[in-house]
């Protein structure tokens, strides 16, 4: 009978908890988030199975980390500083039309994840790209350029009567160092070019972060810091 009655309760006190913390989208959880949430979850699920343990010590645990979350919650809405400590601050990866590798050194990041992140967010294009921003959880949020901003009603009239350029796909060659070969295959180029264009950049592979190539050869390179 204690078997049914334990997870009963726990559920109950669970409930109360969450609406206490309050509610959040699991990807918008940030690392204090996770931690508190499987803390509890831990206690809550050791209070059922252990049914030698008496079951009041765990709902006096799970009491005491609710409290404690809540305190910290209250704190960091009320103070921008215990906020950050607690939560995180942005992070901005990519700006002035380069990479932050400082910030990708301490976020744990690599472009291709950069890349990754904004191709997840509309962006496809790098030259698009304005600034990209890592966010307290984990996500990647992107401003583009101006002029590659969502157009008006106004601006599509205007876009309808012109003849659109064909929308170019880009071909990352080259990413934090390492070559593509495949990528290299679709852009209709080899090696040989490769190494030609390079040697009169005077750059080398190593000391690239990213190179990429759309359709019309238009070469973009970004140098590691």
């Amino acid at each position: 009978m204690e078997i049914i009655i334990r997870p009963i309760i726990m559920f109950i006190i669970l409930f109360f908890i969450v609406k206490l913390l309050g509610q959040k989208q699991i990807k918008n959880l940030t690392l204090y988030d996770y931690i508190l949430g499987i803390t509890i979850g831990s206690i809550a699920a050791d209070s059922i199975i252990s049914i030698d343990k008496p079951l009041y010590e765990g709902i006096i645990a799970l009491i005491i980390f609710g409290i404690i979350g809540y305190i910290i919650s209250l704190l960091s809405y009320h103070n921008h500083t215990i906020e950050e400590i607690m939560d995180g601050k942005p992070l901005i990866l990519f700006e002035n039309n380069n990479f932050n590798y400082q910030n990708l050194d301490i976020a744990k990041l690599n472009v291709a994840k950069v890349l990754e992140g904004c191709r997840l967010k509309g962006c496809f294009d790098i030259n698009e790209l304005e600034c990209a921003i890592l966010e307290p959880s984990g996500e990647i949020s992107i401003l583009l350029k101006s002029k590659s901003q969502p157009i008006t009603s106004n601006d599509l009239k205007k876009e309808i009567q012109k003849n659109s350029k064909k929308q170019t796909l880009n071909y990352l060659i080259i990413v934090d160092g390492t070559l593509n070969e495949n990528e290299l295959k679709k852009a209709n180029k080899n090696k040989e070019w490769l190494y030609k264009t390079l040697k009169d950049k005077k750059k080398i592979i190593e000391n690239i972060s990213l190179l990429s190539i759309d359709n019309n050869d238009n070469i973009n390179i970004f140098i590691k810091d």
